[in-house]
């Protein structure tokens, strides 16, 4: 089913302005209302990242999945890969997490889990988008919610809900296995501020913390996964082993080296993948990635005797085409990283541990383990428009490409879309030098200027 027949959901869930004509206390007991007709029965987890929107959030898809007979069960504040985990700990039927991700905090959204903690498929989103009642039931169900106190309180997850994944990470690496070093820790004043430090500090790491104190409005503010300065800095000053990033709702991971260089998601997919295939323990010998990772993930793994499969942009799509191709590692240049032979979700949380497993196997720091990657000359650039309009109505955009494509094949390629979760159109380009690429990217950026309004 293809995502244009959707009109609500993305690439990960349905995302937008809090307050806005989608993201609201109407909209979401609607959805409430959809995804119990979907489901039918049964518990459904419910879980948030810390934007005070969330709570509202909460309460009305809460309400929405009650007045048709489901039972809702509120975990509070939890990283995403912790909600997965618990919908299969737990025998729920379906888990929905309340995030925007990375997201600035006015933003919300909405994803949904099935009972193997797997994210919904684009045919199901579809189903749950035609059960969805009228505004005036909405209305009628908030209507009925009692007692509704102040959300803006940051409340975090009762501990039985938090329980399985705790256990399950703190057992990835052995007893006290970081003792004493030094780790600098971003949780982007996000859902990971109580878990990550946990695990890390259960491990024997000397934690120095950033992004830890999140009051609501305060997420993703020049911290995290997109803002990975503070924690290049922080490193260096500190001399720690390394430094890690997570997002809003701690499904991605970013790293960073012990000399403050930034790893992407394509460097831990090689570090992660090349340590495999030399322990001959790639399951398939293969590392599924998204059409948007680096051409150079491709030849590195392939000279070490696996291969790459590529996959529609989105960490629900590289799920599934693990699943196709028998992977148990894939992933996204953004620091989606799915390891599905310990969890069914992206964990940022669980890469960081399965990469400094690597460090302790191998004896060697990040500074070296990354140049396993030789990344191919790569330029990006994000344009937010105003209106998504249609590659078909755009023929000086679509011009661009083909030329440019022609330019660069073989040793190159373009990737032109638009976000699934922003108003915005990546542009991608990658060749076999800075120049071409750079070119490129300015040839695409013309192009689009020219039939789409640009906000700059």
């Amino acid at each position: 089913m293809s995502q244009t027949q959707r009109q609500y959901f993305g690439t990960d869930g349905i995302r937008g302005l809090f307050g806005g004509p989608v993201i609201n206390e109407n909209f979401a007991a609607r959805l409430g209302h959809a995804a119990a007709r979907f489901a039918k029965r049964g518990r459904v987890l419910i879980g948030r990242d810390t934007r005070e929107s969330g709570w509202i959030l909460q309460q009305a898809i809460a309400a929405g999945l009650a007045a048709e007979g489901m039972e809702p069960v509120v975990l509070g504040i939890v990283p995403t890969p912790a909600l997965a985990m618990a919908v299969v700990a737990e025998h729920a039927t379906l888990g929905i997490m309340i995030t925007a991700s990375h997201n600035p905090a006015s933003d919300n959204g909405i994803k949904f889990f099935n009972g193997n903690g797997l994210k919904l498929s684009d045919a199901q989103e579809l189903e749950i988008e035609g059960n969805l009642p009228g505004e005036a039931e909405g209305r009628a169900t908030l209507a009925r919610l009692a007692d509704r106190e102040d959300g803006a309180e940051v409340l975090w997850a009762r501990a039985e809900g938090l329980r399985p994944y705790l256990s399950k990470m703190a057992s990835i690496l052995p007893v006290r296995a970081l003792e004493g070093w030094p780790i600098v820790l971003d949780t982007a004043n996000g859902a990971t501020c109580i878990t990550s430090p946990h695990v890390l500090a259960t491990l024997g790491a000397k934690l120095t913390a950033l992004g830890g104190e999140p009051n609501g409005r305060n997420i993703n503010a020049g911290v995290g996964s997109e803002h990975p300065q503070q924690l290049a800095a922080r490193v260096r000053e500190t001399g720690a082993r390394l430094g890690i990033a997570h997002d809003g709702d701690g499904d991605r991971c970013i790293l960073c080296d012990e000399h403050g260089g930034i790893l992407d998601g394509d460097e831990i997919l090689a570090i992660l993948a090349l340590h495999a295939l030399g322990r001959g323990s790639l399951a398939a010998g293969t590392l599924v990635a998204t059409m948007q990772s680096n051409l150079g993930l491709d030849a590195a793994i392939r000279n070490a005797g696996g291969r790459v499969v590529r996959s529609g942009i989105g960490d629900r799509y590289v799920a599934e085409k693990m699943r196709e191709t028998g992977a148990t590692l894939g992933g996204e240049s953004s620091g989606h990283i799915i390891c599905s032979d310990i969890s069914s979700a992206g964990d940022g949380l669980l890469a960081s541990l399965k990469v400094i497993e690597v460090m302790l196997a191998t004896g060697k720091p990040l500074s070296q383990l990354r140049h396993g990657l030789k990344k191919f000359p790569l330029a990006t650039k994000n344009l937010r428009v105003r209106e998504k309009i249609p590659f078909a109505r755009l023929p000086q955009l679509t011009a661009a490409i083909a030329a440019l494509e022609k330019q660069l094949d073989p040793d190159g390629r373009v990737l032109v879309r638009y976000s699934g979760t922003e108003a915005k159109l990546r542009l991608l380009v990658e060749g076999p030098t800075d120049a071409a690429v750079t070119a490129g990217i300015e040839s695409l950026e013309s192009a689009a200027r020219i039939g789409l309004e640009v906000e700059d």
